[in-house]
């Protein structure tokens, strides 16, 4: 059987964890999604469009693998792409309760579209985009934790280039 899977998120900016899931989750499906979320909502970093674009060269060499966004309810753009399963990240038990709140709501609302978690790489589960930002804004080094284009790229913005 071929599943189609959707991973989820706002990626501002993506991490090696980020990576590390889509290499993973990648070899599980038929083709893995990234869907990016336009949540104007959040203030980002990043604009939507600056994440596809890192997101899609970090990703290039994985043949089933493509980038997108999306707006509105994650289970109506699943369903739009033919996707059975959504990959989610978790990091910790902090992260398990709400991932479990909203598979449980996803469920209902799609109860067709079945939510796969998995556990990034041990030496990234502690790496969470908002943590990095912070950490790269008071000078901190992030380098390892996301992949290079997204380190030049994080560079560029914080110095204001």
């Amino acid at each position: 059987m071929s599943v189609k899977a959707l991973y989820p998120g706002t990626f501002d900016p993506p991490t090696n964890g980020h990576i590390d899931l889509i290499q993973r989750g990648a070899k599980l499906f038929e083709h893995l999604t990234v869907a990016v979320l336009r949540n104007p909502i959040k203030n980002p970093l990043f604009t939507v469009d600056e994440r596809v674009e890192m997101l899609t060269e970090s990703t290039a060499a994985i043949g089933n693998v493509s980038v997108a966004t999306f707006d509105g309810l994650m289970v109506d753009f699943a369903r739009q792409l033919g996707a059975t399963a959504v990959l989610r990240g978790i990091r910790a038990i902090s992260d398990y309760e709400h991932e479990f709140q909203m598979a449980l709501m996803n469920r209902r609302l799609a109860p067709e579209i079945e939510t796969v978690f998995l556990q990034p790489a041990g030496r990234y589960s502690f790496v969470s985009s908002r943590m990095l930002k912070e950490v790269f804004s008071f000078g901190g080094e992030v380098a390892g934790l996301v992949p290079p284009n997204v380190l030049k790229r994080l560079k560029s913005r914080m110095s204001g280039q």
